[in-house]
């Protein structure tokens, strides 16, 4: 018994050391990934992207993402999103409407996940969850926890050995996940700023809803 009592004991001390290996691993993971992201320049992502609730599938849908730094152009069948570092403008196709805004941290990351590549240092806790096999490819998996309390619960992130992203679960607090499957992954691509604004010249029958 004293024996058994001794070693749960050892356990327990033991937790505060392995939390912090694990947390040291990730933030080891995180600032290889950011500076490979750095070093790409202009990336274009394919993806696909699940809608899940109880974990049931609400809708399956393909998208593409172009990024350079903050910047990004993400399409889908339905909704175009341009961000430029400072706003966004979202254009829902089947109602020929675009909305501006100043978008928060938070809404950046709900949109372009690939936002918490520059931001988990100052918005993240953040731990190791081990090696990880998503879409047949091998990756080391980290869990992301906001520090403070909002839309996002917890960000799962899957990378491979070269660092790129393989996989992105955002958990909502409205009890939705959002899995990225990334299926393409393109790096130092020649894009220019101005794909990063909406080009009023292209959308002439198009609804300008400002928020800002």
């Amino acid at each position: 018994m004293k024996k058994y009592i001794f070693s749960v004991l050892i356990a327990l001390l033991s937790l505060p050391v392995i939390a912090q290996q694990q947390q040291s691993q990730a933030k080891s993971i995180l600032d290889k990934t950011a500076e490979a992201f750095r070093k790409a320049g202009g990336v274009k992502a394919d993806f696909t992207v699940k809608v899940i609730t109880d974990g049931l599938i609400e809708g399956v849908e393909h998208g593409t993402i172009q990024l350079k730094g903050e910047k990004f152009v993400l399409k889908t069948s339905d909704i175009i999103t341009w961000f430029d570092g400072k706003t966004q403008w979202s254009y829902v196709q089947q109602n020929e409407e675009v909305t501006i805004s100043n978008p928060t941290a938070e809404e950046i990351q709900s949109v372009n996940p690939y936002a918490l590549i520059t931001s988990y240092k100052t918005l993240f806790n953040y731990r190791y969850k081990g090696a990880q096999t998503r879409n047949g490819r091998k990756g080391q998996e980290i869990v992301l926890t906001p520090r403070q309390k909002g839309d996002i619960q917890s960000i799962t992130f899957t990378v491979s050995a070269d660092y790129e992203p393989i996989y992105i679960g955002v958990k909502l607090s409205n009890g939705k996940t959002q899995e990225f499957n990334i299926t393409s992954y393109q790096t130092h691509r020649n894009l220019s700023s101005s794909i990063f604004r909406f080009d009023a010249k292209k959308y002439p029958n198009a609804e300008i809803i400002d928020m800002r």
